[in-house]
């Protein structure tokens, strides 16, 4: 059935706390991306509930809606013209989540930001790697020729020159000029400057100031003459002082002398608190935290527990951190051992999501579990954990002991990869060794999908989500149709007398803004099914249910106006999401004094939510 896309985005705009709870609103390929300013007037859970929304998460300061490929542009479109908030692009919406965030987020984000972009050549320059270094070992007659070389040389670009690539992103991100960005980037691995993985070696130091100036054993205007072809944070930070100097320059400096005064005194002021302050001290500080990780990995305790805590720093939105020190590993030469750990731990996402896929009985999350597995075996966790794992608890559990465990087995084999950016399947490509990486991933998922199978039930944590009324209601005696069209028939729901759209106490329903309608005034408080079909929505407040007819009708039955406001006092369900009905089954009870006593009208309104999709509409009143 093709998704109703006004529909999904009236839902989706009704559980946000009203129009001015929105700051700003985008989507990319998949998801809805939301700015919020209180999120604790969202109701999640009726979000999460919502025809078309595969699953909902907050990261990076947005409310994220997961709602797929070729569908969220066309929600989106529908939601900006509900809600009248203005839409606003990518970088809009991550700059107004950006300010919401603590500092030490934002710290994180920025990392990820600037690291992101430049994956695509360390990838590329990883696969080369390995493709060259399985060659050579192969055919050792390789290993000899201008092929080898050419291709090592090739291959070694990226890293050999990794501070450029960090200091063009850096520069674009922090708004600076990209250019200036990439001379000191340049500057960094001068060919003067003795190269940073050859340090051992010793190397020579410039006295800018003579000698005569020394403090804790530091000369002042000391440069030592070694480039940083083994660090990435010291570029970082010297851009991000580059491009606050420029800025500040732009402002202070007259147009008529900005062009040659500005770009001078960035770069000259810049290479010097780089070379003598900046370099020196946050080398040593990435050197400190690099070998730390190092250790921490290459120990098997320490690679199970990240290994387990690795999923809640993806819900966390801290993941991109693992960036930095993956391309510190890499800088230096060395292997990249963290990446079997984010395998393990993605990976063991999807023998969770599979295993629900498989077990459950319920059609939707059937269709959400089976292809946000598949997209978790090829790394995007996304899907899996938001839409399926998360949701049930257990299974994000249990992918976390899987997580672990195959982390483990990454440490005990020494397992490493030749880049970063990819894990799962696509792994193989950067895999140190085939044979020791398939059993990681097959100790992660199969763990996970073993223990979820096992021991997660469809009520865990929640209701059956599937079942069928065994006993129907009878047809009350006043069921007549009260909405025809050429698909099928809406019987009344409630005893009572049928009034026309016009006359129903609430404009936005007599506008029938939301589809054809019509009122009944009701002289009991019960609700029963107009059709056979299924139950599609059922909101918390329990005064309002969304159907759906064998037929593709799709009706919502609005018991009072503003009812809302109840939170459910006085009313009662009988059925609940994706439950099966039939035609007479008793759906809901309310109370009609306390509606009244709450000064609500207690007109039930019937509203045909797909009236778009049909030709003829005949209504009874």
């Amino acid at each position: 059935m093709e998704l109703n896309y006004r529909k999904c985005a009236e839902e989706i705009f009704a559980t946000l706390g009203g129009k001015e709870n929105i700051i700003s609103a985008a989507h990319c390929a998949t998801r809805l991306r939301l700015v919020i300013a209180d999120n604790s007037k969202v109701d999640i859970k009726t979000l999460e509930n919502v025809q078309g929304v595969q699953g909902v998460f907050n990261s990076s300061g947005q409310l994220q809606i997961i709602i797929g490929t070729g569908t969220v542009n066309k929600v989106y479109d529908e939601f900006i013209a509900i809600s009248g908030v203005t839409g606003g692009s990518k970088d809009d919406v991550k700059a107004a989540a950006a300010s919401q965030m603590p500092w030490w987020k934002q710290l994180i984000k920025t990392l990820g930001d600037v690291f992101v972009p430049i994956l695509p050549a360390i990838v590329a320059a990883g696969l080369m790697m390995g493709l060259v270094e399985a060659l050579g070992k192969a055919i050792p007659s390789f290993a000899s020729t201008d092929w080898y070389a050419f291709l090592d040389m090739a291959s070694n670009t990226s890293f050999a020159f990794l501070p450029v690539l960090v200091a063009v992103s850096a520069a674009h991100v922090f708004g600076g000029n990209i250019f200036l960005g990439a001379v000191i980037g340049l500057m960094m691995v001068h060919p003067a400057l003795t190269n940073g993985w050859a340090a051992a070696n010793g190397y020579e130091v410039w006295y800018l100031f003579g000698k005569g100036i020394n403090i804790f054993g530091y000369t002042l205007g000391q440069v030592n003459q070694l480039g940083y072809q083994g660090h990435v944070i010291p570029v970082v930070i010297a851009v991000w002082v580059m491009s606050k100097i420029e800025i500040k320059l732009h402002k202070i400096v007259p147009e008529m002398i900005d062009l040659f005064v500005t770009p001078l005194t960035t770069v000259i002021v810049t290479a010097l608190a780089t070379f003598m302050v900046i370099g020196p001290i946050f080398a040593t500080l990435e050197s400190w935290v690099l070998s730390a990780a190092t250790v921490l990995v290459a120990n098997p305790f320490g690679a199970l527990a990240m290994g387990a805590i690795y999923p809640i720093t993806v819900v966390m939105g801290l993941h991109h951190m693992y960036n930095t020190i993956e391309l510190g590993m890499l800088s230096t030469g060395a292997l990249n051992t963290w990446m079997p750990i984010a395998s393990a731990a993605n990976f063991a996402q999807f023998g969770a999501c599979l295993a629900v896929g498989l077990k459950t009985k319920n059609a939707k999350r059937k269709t959400v579990a089976i292809p946000s597995a598949l997209s978790a075996s090829l790394g995007i966790t996304e899907p899996a954990i938001f839409g399926v794992n998360l949701r049930l608890m257990k299974p994000f559990v249990f992918a976390a002991v899987g997580g672990a465990v195959g982390a483990l087995v990454g440490a005990i084999f020494h397992i490493g990869a030749t880049a970063n950016g990819v894990t799962g399947i696509p792994g193989y490509l950067i895999a140190s060794n085939p044979l020791t990486y398939t059993i990681l991933l097959l100790v992660a998922g199969g763990t996970s999908f073993v223990l979820t199978f096992l021991f997660w039930k469809e009520n865990d944590g929640e209701e059956p989500e599937t079942t069928t009324i065994s006993t129907p209601a009878p047809v009350t005696p006043q069921a007549a149709p009260i909405i025809t069209t050429e698909k099928g028939t809406v019987l009344s729901p409630v005893k009572g007398k049928v009034i026309p759209a016009s006359e129903i106490p609430d404009p936005v329903f007599a506008g029938e803004a939301m589809g054809q309608s019509v009122g009944i005034v009701p002289t009991e408080g019960t609700v029963y099914a107009p059709f056979d079909g299924t139950v599609m929505m059922l909101f918390p407040t329990k005064h309002a249910i969304g159907l759906q007819s064998k037929d593709d009708l799709e009706v919502l039955i609005h018991v009072g106006v503003d009812t809302v406001q109840m939170n459910g006092e006085g009313f009662e369900a009988f059925v609940k999401q994706d439950d099966v009905i039939h035609a007479g089954d008793k759906l809901l009870t309310f109370d009609r004094t306390k509606i009244k006593d709450a000064n609500h009208p207690d007109t039930v309104i019937v509203v045909l939510t797909n009236s778009a999709n049909f030709e003829k509409i005949e209504k009874a009143a």
